[in-house]
C-alpha cells in the first residue's frame, strides 16, 4: 500500500476542509482538466466522468502518487445546475430550487500507478424551504452562491434554506467521506480514520 500523502486534484476549499477534518494526509494539486467535457447518460455517470478527467490529468503529472478526483453536480429533475456565472443566474437557480427537492451527486475517482482506477458516486436528496425573495436577495448579495453548484452551500449561510436531507450530509458539502474511505481502503490503510457526524439538525433521516 502507498505511504505518501494522497494528491487532491482540486482547489475546492470545501474538499480541503473535509480532508483536514478527518486527518487524512494529502497535498493539493489542482487539475487542469476541462470538467465541461464530461459526458454520460445520467447525472451519476457525468459526475464520475468529470472526476475521472480531473484525476487522470493530475495522475499524468504525479505518476507515482495516489490521486483523488471529485466532482459535484446539483440536479433538479433533468436539469443540471452548475456554478452560476453571475448574480442573475444565481437568482434563477435559487428560484428554481425554492420549495422543492433536488439531488446532489458527487463522483469520485482514485488513480494509482499499476492499479485499476476506482470510481463511485454518492447521491443525496435535499429539500429547500419556500424562502422569500427578500431572503434570497440578502443571500445573493453576499456573493456566496457564485462559486457553488446550484448557487448555495449547505455549510454556509444558505443552511437556513435547507429543510431536510435524505442521505449523506458531507456529499452535499462536496465530498462523501464514508464512500471515499471505502475507496481509499483499496489503496492505503484508513485504520483509525472516522467520519465526523453531520450537524445535529441533519442527523435524523426525514420521516
Amino acid at each position: 500500500m502507498q505511504s505518501l500523502p494522497i494528491i487532491l486534484a482540486s482547489r475546492s476549499p470545501r474538499r480541503i476542509a473535509l480532508l483536514h477534518e478527518i486527518g487524512l494526509p494529502f497535498e493539493v494539486c489542482p487539475s487542469n482538466a476541462e470538467e465541461s467535457n464530461a459526458q454520460g447518460d445520467s447525472p451519476r455517470a457525468i459526475a464520475i466522468h468529470a472526476a475521472q478527467l480531473k484525476a487522470d490529468e493530475v495522475a499524468q503529472r504525479q505518476a507515482s502518487r495516489l490521486v483523488l478526483g471529485a466532482d459535484t453536480i446539483v440536479c433538479l429533475g433533468e436539469r443540471v445546475l452548475g456554478k452560476p456565472r453571475d448574480r442573475s443566474e444565481a437568482r434563477d437557480m435559487l428560484r428554481a430550487l425554492r420549495g422543492r427537492w433536488h439531488t446532489v451527486v458527487t463522483g469520485l475517482c482514485l488513480i494509482a500507478a499499476g492499479e485499476t482506477p476506482w470510481t463511485a458516486a454518492e447521491t443525496t436528496r435535499v429539500h429547500i424551504s419556500d424562502f422569500s425573495d427578500e431572503e434570497m436577495e440578502r443571500y445573493i448579495a453576499t456573493d456566496e452562491p457564485l462559486d457553488k453548484a446550484g448557487a448555495y452551500a449547505i455549510q454556509g449561510s444558505a443552511v437556513r434554506f435547507v429543510e431536510e436531507i435524505d442521505g449523506d450530509y458531507h456529499n452535499v458539502v462536496g465530498l462523501p467521506l464514508a464512500l471515499l474511505l471505502r475507496g481509499l481502503s483499496r489503496f492505503i490503510s484508513v485504520e483509525g480514520i472516522t467520519v465526523p457526524p453531520p450537524p445535529d439538525r441533519f442527523r435524523n433521516p426525514p420521516a
